[in-house]
């Protein structure tokens, strides 16, 4: 079992508020200590589109490094690889999505440009020694296009093993996906690619991510990416809120009998060092389906617009 902690890039990346560099150095470091075995420090994109992450070299300069810890980096691009090159990453991740609007949207490409864009990326780390994670964006719901083909997704995804990736992150980046739209698309992709290579990353914006979360530890998946006290949102998904909490993950697995090794007491240290820098509205954010759509009449549940 394996948690991969993405709070410090895609739990931050959304926040408008500064967040000095030796705070989020601080924030990793705590997070080394809970015992999750990945940490996704930031993203090397231009600090016009993220400028929260544009001390992405700082924050990986100045951290203290756990043994057993793995540290990553999204990347988009091959300026972006030298960066996370520079910074001493121990893994990267490109990033694709399963719809071409939020392609469009998101990276500015096709479907099919992102793919011939990760070429070189990949192969470059590779021949560093580096492990590529590849996520695809959107794999059950498109803010745009709605709802997405199962058989579309597992089409990226081996586009994208063929690339030579060592790990697919599935991404419900709404936040949508019921636990059986989760079950049909892991029943389409385990038979081509292994447990070992898939990780699942929910958005929580309807209060189903820890159910997803179950669902696919129940068909075999290990590895899930989870956000501190569940920071996050996507700027290109309209209507996402935050990824599913870490903190809730590790209760959730642990009631199984499952052991994480994860200390949420660590997690709750970690994620107070950030309260002093964070939105209000979202460490009071209401339940999801308690939040009305601003579209349609119906709360964000099965019939609503999103």
């Amino acid at each position: 079992m394996k948690i991969v902690e993405v709070g410090p890039r895609d739990g931050l990346q959304n926040e408008t508020a500064a967040i000095p560099t030796e705070v989020k150095i601080a924030f990793v470091d705590a997070l080394s200590a809970t015992g999750v075995g990945e940490i996704e420090v930031t993203a090397f994109v231009s600090s016009r589109w993220l400028p929260q992450l544009s001390d992405g070299e700082a924050v990986l300069h100045g951290i203290t490094r756990r043994e057993g810890v793995v540290y990553s980096a999204l990347v988009p691009n091959e300026q972006g690889l030298d960066r996370a090159f520079s910074a001493r990453v121990d893994k990267i991740a490109v990033f694709t999505g399963a719809s071409e609007t939020f392609n469009q949207k998101n990276i500015n490409t096709s479907i099919a440009g992102s793919l011939q864009r990760f070429k070189p990326v990949i192969r470059r780390a590779l021949d560093a020694g580096l492990t590529v994670r590849g996520y695809v964006s959107s794999a059950f719901w498109c803010a745009y296009d709605g709802r997405i083909a199962p058989e579309a997704v597992v089409d990226v995804i081996a586009r994208l093993t063929d690339l030579g990736v060592d790990e697919v992150s599935v991404s419900d980046t709404v936040g949508k996906a019921s636990p059986q739209e989760v079950a049909k698309l892991l029943a389409l992709l385990l038979p081509r690619l292994p447990a070992d290579q898939i990780a699942m990353h929910f958005h929580d914006t309807h209060g189903r991510a820890v159910e997803n979360v179950l669902t696919s530890w129940r068909a075999g998946i290990r590895t899930f990416d989870a956000s501190v006290g569940g920071l996050g949102g996507c700027p290109y998904a309209p209507g996402a809120t935050g990824n599913v909490a870490t903190e809730a993950v590790v209760q959730a697995l642990n009631a199984e009998g499952l052991a994480t090794g994860v200390d949420v007491v660590q997690l709750a240290k970690a994620r107070k060092l950030l309260d002093a820098f964070m939105k209000d509205e979202l460490r009071t954010m209401p339940a999801a389906d308690s939040m009305a759509c601003e579209s349609c009449e119906y709360n964000r549940g099965e019939d609503c617009c999103l």
